[in-house]
């Protein structure tokens, strides 16, 4: 495994966790009493816009899986509309399987859509611009042992830390203890957002810790 490899999913990794705190500093240079927790939905979306822009960019420039065949610009467009496609189909699965773990099912239906965008955006858009619109690499990938390379290795960590931040994060909202964060879905939310930037950190971390022992079948 070559360490530049690993240095390119570093800068990836870095430059996501930093867009996510620009979300935190930049919006209340513009936005007039805004705050993470005051204007939560509308942080929501900024949020979801800033890592989506940022990782279709960084997977343009990076090309994580190039191909060695020639596309065509109609292959692109294609492409392009499934992706589109498979993301808005994941937001409605998120969305439903949240509310069957306990979300309220008419009341706070934006605010549910919009936690559900938000765990589509660190999840399914993750493995849309490393994999593309191909179930069955995503089916490989997320299962055991079958990463093919250091980016399969980094979603299923920040995947998995996404999806396991967003449960630890649903603890506190039945307790009476009357917080601010504890409303619907702001400690979902941002445990997400705290567990997907622990995967960014830990996933480099542990392939450059572990790149002796990782090896890659070829594709």
């Amino acid at each position: 495994m070559k360490d530049t490899e690993i240095k390119r999913l570093l800068f990836a990794h870095y430059i996501c966790v930093f867009s996510i705190i620009l979300t935190t500093v930049i919006p209340p240079l513009f936005l007039e009493n805004f705050s993470v927790l005051g204007t939560h939905l509308t942080w929501l979306c900024i949020c979801s816009v800033c890592v989506t822009a940022v990782n279709t960019v960084l997977y343009i420039i990076l090309k994580p899986n190039p191909s060695s065949k020639r596309i065509s610009f109609t292959h692109k467009v294609t492409k392009f509309l499934k992706c589109c496609v498979f993301f808005f189909i994941s937001c409605i699965l998120f969305h439903g399987i949240i509310v069957l773990y306990g979300a309220p099912l008419i009341e706070s239906v934006l605010e549910t859509f919009l936690f559900a965008v938000l765990l589509s955006t660190f999840t399914t858009l993750h493995c849309l611009c490393i994999l593309g619109p191909n179930i069955q690499a995503w089916i490989r990938v997320l299962s055991k042992n079958g990463a093919l390379s250091i980016w399969d290795n980094s979603l299923q960590i920040t995947t998995m830390c996404s999806i396991v931040g967003a449960w630890i994060g649903a603890f506190p909202i039945p307790l009476d203890w009357d917080r601010p964060w504890q409303i619907w879905p702001i400690s979902c939310s941002l445990g997400a957002t705290f567990g997907y930037v622990a995967g960014l950190i830990i996933a480099p971390l542990w392939i450059y810790w572990n790149r002796k022992q990782l090896t890659y079948k070829s594709r």
